[in-house]
C-alpha cells in the first residue's frame, strides 16, 4: 500500500462519514454515551464532522504532499490517546498511517468505542490497514511514543518512553481576547468555543481577557442560547458545586444562571466556571500572553485579529495542519526512519 493508496482510503473515510444517516449517528452516540456520560448526541456528531472535515481532499492531499511519501523503515509507533472529547486521538492515527509508520494504539477508556469503530470504517474501505493498525494495552513493542495527557502523566511518559523517541503533550487550554467593540453576534460564536463538549477540550475557552472596565453584560446575554448545557447532569453538578464554592469563600463573580465568571490568574477554569484577567494595553496584553504562550493551545479573536488567532466560533474546529502543542507530528513522523 503506497501514499496514494493511504490518502485515497482516508478521503473515502470522510465520505463515509458525511454521508452518515441522523440514525447511525444517534445509535452511535448512544452507544459512546454508556462508555463515557459526556458523549452527547451533539457532541458525537460534532466530532465525526469535524474529522471528516479533516479528510476533505481539498486539504489532506496538499497538507500530505509537504512531508515525505514514504519512510525509509516502517516504525510501530506507540499512541496513548486522550478521551477527554470524542475522537481527540485521531489526528495522531492519520498522521501515522498516512506517514506510512504501523500505529499501536493506547485508546482511552472514555473513547474507545468510537475510536474504534472509525478505525474499523478505514478497514472496511481499505483492508490492507489492518496490518498496519492494532488496538493494544501495553505498548512494549513500539518503537517510538506519540503520547497526550496531564502534566502528571506527562511525567510518567518521560520516565518510561524517555530512551526512545518520543512526542509528549502535557496539559493546555485555550483564550478568548476581548476589545468591547465586538457585536452581539460575534459574541455568540464564542459560546461555541467556550461551551462545546461542555469545556472539557484543550481548545475550549478557559479564560477571557478583557479591557479594564470591561462590561459583561453584552457577553452574558449573547451566551444565553447555551444555557442548555444544564439539561447535562454533570454540567449541572458541576454549576451547583462551583456556585457553591464562589458563594462560601465570597469571592466575587457573575452569574448568569449556567455560566460563572470570576477574575482568576490561572488560565484553566472548572466545568462552568470562566476566568477572567484585564488588561491595561496591547503591549500589556502581549506580555501576559507570552508569559502564559507553554501553556496555551490556541487564542481566539473577533476576526481573528490578534496574529496566529482564530475566529469566535472556529477555536473547535482545527485544520489538519493545526497540530496539537505547536509540535508538528507529521516532521517528528519523518524523523524516525
Amino acid at each position: 500500500m503506497n501514499h496514494s493508496d493511504r490518502l485515497t482510503a482516508f478521503v473515502a473515510l470522510g465520505h463515509r462519514l458525511n454521508r452518515l444517516s441522523d440514525d447511525e449517528i444517534i445509535e452511535l452516540a448512544a452507544r459512546a454515551r454508556n462508555q463515557n456520560n459526556w458523549f452527547d448526541e451533539p457532541n458525537v456528531r460534532a466530532a465525526l464532522l469535524g474529522v471528516a472535515a479533516l479528510l476533505d481532499e481539498q486539504s489532506l492531499r496538499p497538507w500530505a504532499s509537504r512531508y515525505r511519501a514514504e519512510p525509509e523503515i516502517s516504525r510501530r509507533v506507540g499512541v496513548v490517546m486522550a478521551g477527554n472529547i470524542p475522537l481527540v486521538g485521531f489526528h495522531d492515527l492519520l498522521c501515522v498511517l498516512i506517514s506510512g509508520h504501523q500505529l499501536l494504539a493506547k485508546p482511552s477508556s472514555e473513547d474507545k468505542l468510537l475510536m474504534t469503530w472509525v478505525a474499523n470504517e478505514l478497514i472496511k474501505i481499505e483492508p490492507r490497514f489492518a496490518e498496519r493498525l492494532a488496538f493494544v494495552e501495553r505498548l512494549n513493542e513500539a518503537d517510538a511514543f506519540i503520547a497526550t495527557g496531564s502534566n502528571n502523566t506527562a511525567r510518567y511518559f518521560e520516565y518510561y518512553f524517555g530512551k526512545r523517541p518520543h512526542l509528549i503533550r502535557r496539559n493546555r487550554t485555550s483564550l478568548a481576547i476581548l476589545t468591547g467593540q465586538e457585536s452581539a453576534e460575534a459574541l455568540a460564536a464564542l459560546g461555541r468555543d467556550i461551551f462545546q463538549y461542555y469545556g472539557l477540550g484543550c481548545r475550549n475557552v478557559s479564560k477571557l481577557y478583557v479591557p479594564e472596565g470591561y462590561r459583561f453584560d453584552a457577553l452574558l446575554d449573547a451566551l444565553e442560547p447555551w444555557h442548555t448545557v444544564l439539561h447535562h447532569n454533570r454540567y449541572q453538578n458541576n454549576y451547583d458545586y462551583n456556585k457553591s464554592i464562589l458563594l462560601v469563600n465570597s469571592v466575587p463573580h457573575y452569574d448568569n444562571g449556567f455560566l460563572l465568571l470570576t477574575e482568576a490568574t490561572a488560565l484553566v477554569s472548572p466545568i462552568s466556571v470562566l476566568h477572567y484577567g484585564t488588561y491595561t494595553s496591547e503591549v500589556d496584553l502581549v506580555d501576559q500572553l507570552t508569559d502564559a504562550a507553554e501553556q496555551i493551545q490556541c487564542i481566539v479573536s473577533d476576526g481573528h485579529q490578534y496574529a496566529g488567532s482564530f475566529a469566535f466560533g472556529q477555536a473547535q474546529s482545527p485544520t489538519v495542519s493545526d497540530y496539537a502543542d505547536g509540535v508538528d507530528t507529521m516532521a517528528f513522523l519523518a524523523e524516525l526512519s
